[in-house]
């Protein structure tokens, strides 16, 4: 009963797509730029760094919103089963609209902080902060994070 999956959260296929997708043309298009017409030395190595570095965070982006995340009755962790947060260690969540968030997403505090980590376009977590959303649904977001709340007010 502690392990069933209360709320599950994917990235939206279109978003997905479309976002990888702009992320290569910047990459291939800076890339492109650098050797079509190639500036000084020092401003050539600048854009094909930046190229590959749009190039790299597509990689990224692809293979971190192939996951999800599940939110069980102990545990907010990826479909992977990478831990993200214990429920017992959350102390708030805010998905207010002057939140430091992600889109279409929510945030947590949690009580003592743990190591940095990001799975762009899904999570990030920094020190006691977790943001989750970005190329998510906003309707399992938002249940996501009201399931987080009952929780939460469940434990008070």
């Amino acid at each position: 009963m502690q392990d069933e999956v209360l709320a599950v959260v994917v990235a939206s296929p279109l978003r997905r797509a479309i976002g990888v997708a702009m992320l290569v043309a910047i990459g291939v298009i800076v890339v492109y730029v650098a050797m079509a017409t190639p500036p000084a030395l020092g401003w050539q190595l600048f854009l094909m760094v930046v190229g590959a570095g749009a190039l790299w965070l597509s990689y990224r982006v692809w293979n971190a919103t192939a996951d999800s995340i599940e939110l069980t009755r102990t545990s907010l962790r990826t479909g992977s089963g990478q831990m993200i947060a214990e429920v017992a260690e959350i102390e708030a969540v805010d998905r207010g609209v002057f939140a430091f968030k992600p889109s279409n997403g929510f945030l947590i505090r949690t009580r003592a902080r743990t190591g940095n980590a990001w799975a762009p376009g899904l999570w990030w977590r920094l020190g006691r902060r977790i943001g989750v959303g970005g190329m998510t649904a906003a309707g399992q977001t938002k249940f996501m994070s009201e399931m987080l709340s009952a929780l939460l007010a469940e434990r008070q």
